[in-house]
């Protein structure tokens, strides 16, 4: 299933690259899409209560009676941290721990201001899970031995590599707050570098992540690698409808 998955993507990614070059408006569409998409759905994984077309209005600088302050804030910080994973995506530079600090200090910064951008210091534990985060001790080398491990993986098919990448730092869970949601936001990093579309899982699927998650924990890392190529490919049929005509569409109309 999970090569399924992986070889029905690849077909759909080579089919998007086929249609560049794209308008600087339909790029700036999608972008800001994607914006609200991603900050909708890794929110509403965590707990936030926004709608999608609530998280529209909060972005477009306003309020929403009867909602948590806290969730405004958390929608405000996780599409500034968009922006910066999006353009940072756009560099031809190492992806880096200052990189995912920042990438950490935006998300947590105006809702949890005191922890963004810091690994922890403390001991945590995960709600609902059997793992057990390492001490915080071990935090900066595992971390420093994730990134070059990355680094090691550049071989593999860009989404294993990708899922590896985003397990392993779930399972560190450097941060007291907002690793989900980081680790979410470095997935799609890794993904739009090596030309894919973005791995947007939505809430419904909430208890199947979490259960690909806690295999992965125990050293099974198939399941996550399916969800980041399905969560890809649902990103890239929405992109084709848009980019790619019909076969309909496409024939030209008979002359009469």
């Amino acid at each position: 299933m999970e090569m399924e998955a992986l070889q029905r993507l690849d077909q759909k990614v080579r089919r998007i690259h086929a249609a560049r070059p794209l308008p600087p408006a339909t790029l700036a569409s999608l972008r800001a899409w994607l914006r609200v998409e991603t900050t909708y759905t890794s929110n509403a994984i965590e707990g936030n209560v926004l709608t999608r077309q609530e998280t529209t209005v909060v972005l477009e600088g306003l309020t929403i009676g009867g909602k948590p302050l806290r969730d405004h804030l958390e929608a405000l910080d996780h599409a500034e941290a968009f922006d910066y994973m999006y353009d940072l995506a756009q560099r031809d530079t190492p992806f880096t721990e200052t990189d995912l600090r920042t990438l950490h200090q935006l998300v947590l910064r105006r809702s949890q201001p005191d922890d963004a951008g810091r690994y922890r210091e403390v001991q945590v534990w995960i709600r609902g899970a059997v793992h057990v985060p390492p001490p915080p001790a071990l935090v900066p080398a595992l971390m420093a031995d994730l990134f070059r491990d990355l680094a090691a993986w550049a071989t593999d098919h860009p989404v294993r590599r990708t899922a590896r990448f985003h397990g392993r730092l779930a399972a560190i869970h450097p941060f007291i707050d907002g690793n989900g949601r980081t680790a979410r936001l470095a997935a799609n990093l890794l993904l739009m570098r090596a030309g894919y579309p973005l791995a947007i899982i939505p809430p419904a699927d909430r208890a199947a992540y979490f259960a690909a998650l806690a295999a992965f924990d125990q050293g099974h890392e198939e399941a996550l690698v399916e969800m980041f190529a399905v969560a890809c490919e649902r990103t890239a049929d929405i992109m084709l409808q848009g980019l790619v005509p019909t076969e309909s569409e496409a024939e030209p109309e008979s002359d009469r």
